[in-house]
C-alpha cells in the first residue's frame, strides 16, 4: 500500500496524557478511509513502554525521545515536577532529532504534526516545515476555556486582590458563570511563570490560536455555550468523543474476572465503585474516614486500591467488611462501570473517568486532588448536576456517609441519575453515524489526509 501522508505525533509523557493520544491515533488508523496514512509516535521510552505494552499496531511506529536525564542514567527523584522540568528543558531538540530519524526511515517527510496541546513548541516546528499543527486537548472543554481566559483572570485578581476574588464567579466566561475563581486549577490562579507547568500552559495558550485544529475527547452537547465560544477562537474546534463509545478498546483478557463475578451477584445499582486513578492515594486520615463510612453504612463496595496503599486501611477493616465489600489491586474500570449493579462512582474527577461515568450512566461522588479535577467536580455538581462533592472537599466519616445517602438513597440521587442518563443519551447520539462527534472526526481525518489542501 502506497503511503501518501506521514503524521508526526508528539506526546506529553506525564500523567494520563499519552494514552488518550494513542487511542486517538489508533482510531484514525482503524478508520477504513485512512489507508495510506502512517503515524510516527514520539514519546519517552518509559511512557512508550507503558502505553504500548509490547504491542505493535499497523501504521503506528513508536519512537523514543530523550527524557532530559543524563545519558545512561534514569530519573531518581520522587517529584514529577522535577522530571517534567528535565523533559521540557530537552525540548524541542529531543523531538526534532527523532523526527528526522523517522523521516529517513519512512522515506517521506512529515506532512502534519499532531501533538498534545501542552507541547506548545509544536506550533513553531510546524511553521518551520510549512505544515499544519493539530493539537489534542486531553481534558474537558471547560478547563480549556478557563485557560484561554487566563489573562483576564490574572488582571482581575491583580486589581481586586486574590482573597477578594476567590468567591467571585467567572461571569465573563461564556458557559462558566457559576464557576468561582476558587474552583480553577492552581496553574491559572498562580501567575508565577517560574513554575515549569504554569509557564508551559501559559505558552500553550499563546500558541493555540495558530493551530489548524483543536481536538477534544468530548461531545458538543455537554457544554454547548462553551463549545460555541471556543469555536469562535480557533480555526477548527473538534469534539470527537466520548472515545470510549466510538473507539475500540484493548482487551485485558481474563484480568479482573474475580471482581466482575462478584458484581454479578450484587443487587441492581447497589454497589459503590471507588477508584482514584493510577497516581493518587488519599492521605491516611481520609482513607480512614472513607473506610469508616463504608463500614458504618454497610454499603456494598468495590475498591480499586494499589497494594502499597492497603496498609493505610483501619486495622481489621478487610475482615469486618468481607461480607459486603471487595478490594482489588486493579479493576477493569470500563467493565465495572458498565455493570448494572454499580450505583455510584467515588472518583478523583479526572476527565477520562468522568467521561466513562457519563457513558455508562453512573452518578459520581467527587474528591478532586489537583489540576483540573476541582473545576471538573464543580461542573459535575452544579452545572451538569450528575454527582455531588464531599462536604469540605475531603473524606470524613460523616461527610462521606452524607454524600453516599444523597446519591444512593435520597431524592437528590434520583434527580442525579435522571440527569446523567440524559447526558449519556446525548453522548451516544453524538457518536452515531450522523452525530456531531462523528462528523467532527471525519473532518479531522480529512484534515490530516490532505494537509496541503487546507
Amino acid at each position: 500500500m502506497a503511503i501518501h501522508s506521514h503524521i508526526g505525533v508528539l506526546a506529553f509523557p506525564f500523567g494520563t496524557h499519552a494514552a488518550p493520544l494513542l487511542t486517538l491515533v489508533r482510531r484514525l488508523v482503524l478508520d477504513s478511509s485512512s489507508q495510506g496514512i502512517t503515524f510516527s509516535f514520539f514519546n519517552t521510552a518509559k511512557s512508550n513502554c507503558a502505553i504500548f505494552s509490547g504491542q505493535e499496531f499497523d501504521n503506528i511506529k513508536a519512537y523514543d525521545v530523550w527524557d532530559g536525564t543524563h545519558e545512561g542514567e534514569a530519573f531518581t527523584g520522587s517529584n514529577i515536577l522535577e522530571a517534567m522540568q528535565l523533559f521540557l528543558a530537552a525540548t524541542p531538540g529531543n523531538f526534532e532529532k527523532v523526527m528526522k530519524e523517522a523521516e529517513v526511515k519512512n522515506g517521506m517527510k512529515i506532512s502534519c504534526l499532531l501533538s498534545d496541546a501542552f507541547l506548545w513548541f509544536t506550533c513553531d516546528l510546524a511553521e518551520e516545515r510549512g505544515i499544519p499543527w493539530v493539537s489534542f486537548w486531553t481534558a474537558a472543554s471547560c478547563s480549556l476555556s478557563a485557560h484561554m481566559y487566563t489573562d483576564q483572570i490574572w488582571s482581575l485578581m491583580r486589581s481586586t486582590g486574590t482573597a477578594k476574588t476567590e468567591e467571585k464567579t467567572l461571569s465573563f466566561v461564556p458557559g462558566m458563570t457559576s464557576v468561582r475563581f476558587s474552583d480553577l486549577p492552581e496553574e491559572i490562579l498562580s501567575d508565577n511563570l517560574e513554575s515549569p507547568l504554569t509557564l508551559m500552559i501559559y505558552k500553550m495558550v499563546q500558541k493555540l490560536s495558530k493551530s489548524t485544529a483543536i481536538v477534544v475527547n468530548s461531545f458538543e452537547e455537554i457544554d454547548p455555550v462553551i463549545t460555541n465560544d471556543l469555536k469562535s477562537k480557533f480555526q477548527n474546534f473538534l469534539n470527537i468523543g466520548p472515545s470510549i463509545l466510538s473507539s475500540p478498546t484493548l482487551s485485558n483478557g481474563d484480568s479482573g474476572q474475580e471482581c466482575l463475578l462478584w458484581l454479578e451477584k450484587q443487587r441492581h445499582a447497589s454497589v459503590i465503585y471507588i477508584s482514584f486513578g493510577t497516581v493518587i492515594t488519599p492521605q491516611p486520615r481520609e482513607m480512614a474516614g472513607l473506610a469508616e463510612a463504608l463500614e458504618t453504612g454497610e454499603f456494598p463496595f468495590l475498591w480499586s486500591l494499589r497494594d502499597n496503599a492497603m496498609k493505610l486501611l483501619p486495622d481489621g477493616f478487610l475482615d469486618r467488611t468481607s461480607k459486603f465489600g471487595m478490594i482489588v489491586s486493579w479493576a477493569p474500570q470500563l467493565k465495572v462501570l458498565e455493570n448494572p449493579s454499580v450505583g455510584a462512582f467515588i472518583t478523583h474527577c479526572g476527565w477520562n473517568s468522568i467521561l466513562e461515568s457519563i457513558s455508562f450512566g453512573v452518578p459520581m461522588i467527587c474528591r478532586p486532588f489537583f489540576g483540573d479535577q476541582n473545576l471538573n467536580s464543580k461542573m459535575v455538581e452544579d452545572v451538569w448536576k450528575i454527582g455531588v462533592r464531599l462536604e469540605g472537599g475531603v473524606f470524613t466519616k460523616n461527610g462521606t456517609i452524607e454524600a453516599l445517602h444523597s446519591v444512593m438513597l435520597n431524592e437528590t440521587g434520583k434527580a442525579i441519575r435522571e440527569n446523567i442518563n440524559k447526558l449519556k443519551r446525548k453522548a451516544q447520539n453524538a457518536v452515531k453515524f450522523d452525530g456531531t462527534s462523528t462528523k467532527n472526526f471525519r473532518a479531522l481525518l480529512e484534515l490530516i489526509k490532505s494537509p496541503r489542501g487546507i
